[in-house]
Parts: C-alpha cells; sequence; structure tokens
C-alpha cells in the first residue's frame, strides 16, 4: 500500500468515529454521508460530504467536526466539500448503521428509496426496535424530526420513532 492509499484508508478509519449530531450512535459513514476521500494533486485530503438534506443546519457543524478528527490525528491539510450532485437516500446507509439505529430504539428504513417514490405511504406493521413484534401502529406521520414518523406497538406498549425510507 503506497502513502496515499495509507492516508485515505486512515481518513475512513477516522470518519467512522465522528457522530451525526441528531443521532449520535450513528457515524457519517453509518449514514453514508461521505462521498469520497481524495488527496489532491497538492496534496490536500478532500472530503465529499453530502448532508441528509441539502438545507441541514449541522453542516457546517460536521464539516467542522470533519476537520477536527482528521487533524486530531494529524492528517492535513483537510478540506471538506459539501456535494449535492446527487440527493442523499437512506440506500446509503449501511447495514451496520441499521442496526445501531435499532438497537438505539428507532426503527430502522424499511425498503429501497426506488420503491418508496416521492411520498412514503406509511403502513401500521413497522417493526417495534424495543421488541421486535410487527403489531404496531402509525401514530403520526412526522415525529421528533421530518424524517421520522411516530409508532406504538401494541405489544409491548411503547412509542417508538420510525426512520422513514428516503
Amino acid at each position: 500500500m503506497n502513502r496515499i492509499q495509507h492516508v485515505e484508508q486512515q481518513c475512513w478509519e477516522i470518519l467512522q468515529q465522528v457522530s451525526d449530531p441528531e443521532i449520535p450512535v450513528l457515524s457519517v459513514l453509518d449514514l453514508g454521508m461521505i462521498r469520497g476521500v481524495e488527496i489532491n494533486a497538492s496534496q490536500e485530503i478532500v472530503v465529499r460530504l453530502t448532508p441528509t438534506y441539502s438545507g441541514c443546519p449541522a453542516t457546517d457543524l460536521l464539516k467542522d467536526e470533519i476537520k477536527t478528527a482528521l487533524l486530531a490525528h494529524d492528517i492535513h491539510p483537510v478540506k471538506v466539500v459539501v456535494d449535492l450532485s446527487e440527493a442523499w437516500t437512506t440506500d446509503w446507509m449501511s447495514e451496520s448503521g441499521k442496526e445501531k439505529l435499532r438497537e438505539y430504539g428507532i426503527a430502522p428504513p424499511q425498503g429501497s428509496s426506488h420503491l418508496c417514490g416521492t411520498h412514503v405511504a406509511l403502513t401500521d406493521g413497522v417493526a417495534c426496535p424495543h421488541c421486535g413484534s410487527a403489531h404496531t401502529q402509525l401514530l403520526s406521520e412526522f415525529s421528533s424530526t421530518a424524517c421520522k414518523a411516530l409508532y406504538r406497538c401494541k405489544d409491548c406498549l411503547e412509542p417508538f420513532d420510525y426512520f422513514k425510507c428516503i
């Protein structure tokens, strides 16, 4: 492995530790927000970040946290570029990220975005992240954020968020 490949690999490992500010158990890699890490001709590390939506108020915070994390490992100079060439989708989430969501008490997205269309038809029966039951009821299409819906399990009686397929 050459030096450039080694530095790029280090960057990916460090980025696994940069948490999402809204759901701290998820990293920017779990969410699929990092679209690339490259070293350009002037030896600058360029990280391409796609926020979960184009107007995300945490984008500047995430850029700063990425730079800080890499600098803490003596990796510099760093430039974080917001890449909006493609809209973020829940399809980019890692399987381990979806499992972390479930363990945190949020039901992960079900299905893929190309099957969801522009409006997600929410139905009862989303698996409860607490007990695993599919005997659940949609309470509200929106929860703490627009990307989540609120459900209640009819078996364990716990309310929970469902991260919508986007």
